[in-house]
C-alpha cells in the first residue's frame, strides 16, 4: 500500500544546464531555491532586489531592470534605521537618500544585466495580499516598519495579478526571446493573513500562474506549493515555526526540481560534486602522510575533470595548496 501522494512533474522540453545562468526572485522560497542553485556551481543571481513576497511589486521591479528606469525618489522613506525605499526589501538601506537610490539603480542595473545572458528566470510568489500607501495610492513590496496607518491593506484581484505579470512576460519575450520562465508559489504560509485568507491568496496566485502559463509559451509551472501541501503532509517536514519547510523539505523540493529541469550532465555534476564537497570539507589527522596525499591527487583529479565544464578554479587552488602543504611536512 502507498501512503503517499506524490506530486507528477513532468519532464521539462527545455531542460537547464550547467552552463545556463538563473535569475531568482520573489519570495524567501525563491531564495531557498536560488542558494542551492549557487551552492551547486551554477551561475545565479539571487533576489538582487531582496525578498519580494507580491506579483506587482515583483512585476515592476523587473520592469524597470528590463528597461533600464530608476526606481525613483517618491518611494523613499526615512525610518529609525536609515533610509529605505518601499520598492526593495529592507536588506537595501543607507543613511543618506542618494547613496540609497544608488543601490536600488545599481541592484536593478545588475538584474538586467543578467537578465540579457540568462536562460532561466525563476520567480516565486509568495502572496496576494499587499499594502497601498494613502499618500499616493502605490503598492509598496515593504511597509519598513512604517506604521498602519499610512497603508491600505488589499487582496489583489486575479485580474490585477495576471495583468501586471502579463505585461512584464510580454517584454521579456520580446527583449530576450531565448529566456525561459519558472513559477512557482511558494510553500511557506503567511500566517498573519490567517489560514483561511492564506489559502484565498495561495489559490489567486495558482490560478494567476496557471493562466499565465497557458497564455505563454516561454512560462512554465514547478509545483512547489503542491510537493509540500499534498506530498510532504507531515508536521516532520516542517521547521520549529511550524510554517517554513524543514531542510529535508527544501532537499526533497530541490530533488524534484532537479530531475524534472536538469539535463542529464547537470545531475550527474550534482551527485559527483555532493561527494566533492564532502572531500573538500575533510580534515585529516595525519595531513603528512601519503596516503592523504593520494586522497588529494585523487579529489583534484576528479575536479580537473569538471573544470571545463563547471568554474572550480577556487577549489583546485585549495586542494593545490593543501597537496604542496603535505609535500613539505613541518620541520620538527
Amino acid at each position: 500500500m502507498e501512503f503517499r501522494t506524490p506530486v507528477a512533474v513532468p519532464l521539462s522540453p527545455h531542460p537547464i544546464t550547467l552552463r545556463t545562468p538563473v535569475l531568482a526572485v520573489g519570495s524567501c522560497f525563491a531564495e531557498v531555491m536560488g542558494e542551492r542553485l549557487a551552492a551547486n556551481k551554477f551561475t545565479t543571481l539571487v533576489n538582487p532586489f531582496g525578498v519580494i513576497f507580491n506579483p506587482v511589486s515583483l512585476a515592476g521591479l523587473l520592469d524597470k531592470a528590463l528597461t533600464g528606469e530608476p526606481a525613483g525618489r517618491e518611494g523613499l522613506v526615512a525610518t529609525r534605521e536609515g533610509w529605505r525605499h518601499y520598492d526593495f526589501h529592507s536588506r537595501l538601506g543607507a543613511a543618506d537618500a542618494d547613496a540609497l537610490l544608488a543601490q536600488t539603480d545599481a541592484a536593478l542595473a545588475a538584474a538586467g544585466r543578467f537578465l540579457a545572458d540568462a536562460g532561466w528566470l525563476l520567480l516565486t510568489l509568495g502572496t496576494a495580499f499587499v499594502y497601498r500607501r494613502h499618500d499616493n495610492g502605490a503598492v509598496v513590496a515593504n511597509c519598513h516598519k512604517v506604521p498602519n496607518a499610512s497603508f491600505a491593506r488589499e487582496l489583489l484581484p486575479l485580474d490585477g495579478i495576471q495583468s501586471a505579470l502579463d505585461g512584464v512576460f510580454a517584454r521579456l519575450a520580446r527583449q530576450h526571446p531565448r529566456l525561459r520562465v519558472l513559477l512557482t508559489v511558494s510553500p511557506v504560509r503567511h500566517t498573519r493573513d490567517t489560514l483561511p485568507l492564506n489559502a484565498v491568496s495561495k489559490s489567486l496566485l495558482r490560478v494567476a500562474c496557471h493562466a499565465l502559463a497557458e497564455q505563454h509559451p516561454h512560462v512554465q509551472y514547478f509545483p512547489a506549493y503542491e510537493i509540500m501541501l499534498d506530498d510532504l503532509r507531515d508536521y516532520r517536514f516542517y521547521q520549529p515555526d511550524m510554517i517554513h519547510p524543514s531542510e529535508v523539505a527544501e532537499a526533497y523540493i530541490w530533488e524534484q526540481l532537479a530531475s524534472a529541469y536538469f539535463d542529464g550532465e547537470t545531475r550527474t555534476f550534482l551527485r559527483e560534486w555532493d561527494k566533492l564537497r564532502q572531500a573538500l570539507a575533510h580534515r585529516p589527522f595525519h595531513p603528512h602522510t601519503e596516503a592523504h596525499r593520494n586522497f588529494l591527487r585523487s579529489t583534484l583529479a576528479r575536479l580537473q575533470a569538471w573544470h571545463d565544464t563547471v568554474p572550480l578554479e577556487a577549489e583546485i587552488a585549495q586542494v593545490t595548496a593543501q597537496l604542496k602543504s603535505s609535500s613539505n611536512p613541518p620541520l620538527s
